[in-house]
Formats: C-alpha cells, structure tokens, sequence
C-alpha cells in the first residue's frame, strides 16, 4: 500500500498538466489553417505616394518595370518595406504602381509589428501585402510564424496560414 497523499499524487499532477494540453493539441489543426491578428496600429492610406531608396535602378520602358537592388527601402506613410530587391511594376502609360515584388529577405515594419519573410508582394490598388516564405512575425513579446501572412492595409489586420506555431506570453513572471 502507497503512502503518497493525493494531494502529492504525481499521477494526478500529471493529468493536471497534460488534460489542457491534449485538449489544446485538438484544437491546433483549425488555427494551423489560418489565424486573423492584428497588424500594426493604424489604419495604411494606400492612396498615399510610395518612396522608393536604393542602392541601384533599371528601368525597361517597353514593359513598364522597374527593379530596384541594394538596400531597398520602401515607405508609405507610416509603414516601411526593406529587401535586397525590388521589382515594380507600373500601370499602363506609366500611370503609377500597380504592384510590387520584393525578395532577398523581406522586412515589414508598421507601428510596432515587425513581420519578416523571403518574399512580399504587394498590389498598391487593393491595398493587399502576401509575405510568403519562413514569415515570422514579431508583436512585442508575442511571435507567430507561418508559411504565409496576407495583410490588409486598409483595416490593418492579417491572416497567417501554413503550419502557424505562436509563443503566447502569459503574463506571468514565474
């Protein structure tokens, strides 16, 4: 007969802990489809001008594109794009931007988040950002990654989807 009280039952202790974690593990499959956060704090004016720096420019007038490398660093308004490269693609009869690609390693700055990935594109006109490639997503003391985060500027959220994993502080110092 075992003098372990139940109130030091290591078999209890164990059911405690791992209970909440299997009922967590059934639901892991619904977020890895897909989590909605917010981005940034602030509502993007996508109407507002796009300033592009660079190292370096080529431009090919007959097809309307231009690719930007070295140290790009794209801001509009408040929010800023950095990557090694940047293609962009103009409207006909050069009549503004209508999407852009960056590669290299991709840097998303708006308000306090931070989001990285290998790969961005952005459509200026529905005001839609797809980072694609070991994104990672930076939220003070909170990170998510995915394979894939599409932001929308307008209302300043984001969905990410593809294997999602997220370290969630929970508030306690212990």
């Amino acid at each position: 007969m075992s003098r372990i009280s139940r109130k030091n039952d290591p078999v209890k202790t164990l059911r405690t802990l791992l209970i909440p974690l299997f009922l967590g593990c059934a639901a892991a499959p619904v977020a890895a489809q897909g989590t909605n956060v917010a981005f940034g704090t602030l509502r993007q004016d996508t109407t507002l001008p796009v300033e592009v720096t660079a190292d370096n420019l080529s431009v090919d007038q007959d097809t309307g594109v231009a690719i930007f490398t070295g140290n790009v660093l794209i801001g509009q308004g408040e929010m800023r794009l950095s990557a090694p490269r940047v293609l962009v693609v103009y409207r006909e009869e050069n009549k503004g931007i209508e999407r852009m690609e960056a590669t290299g390693g991709v840097t998303l700055v708006s308000g306090p988040d931070a989001a990285e990935s290998d790969r961005a594109d952005y459509t200026i006109g529905d005001g839609v950002i797809v980072m694609t490639g070991n994104v990672l997503l930076d939220q003070g003391p909170n990170a998510l990654s995915s394979d894939r985060m599409t932001v929308q500027l307008e209302d300043g959220t984001a969905q990410m989807a593809g294997r999602v994993k997220t370290i969630i502080q929970t508030g306690d110092d212990n």
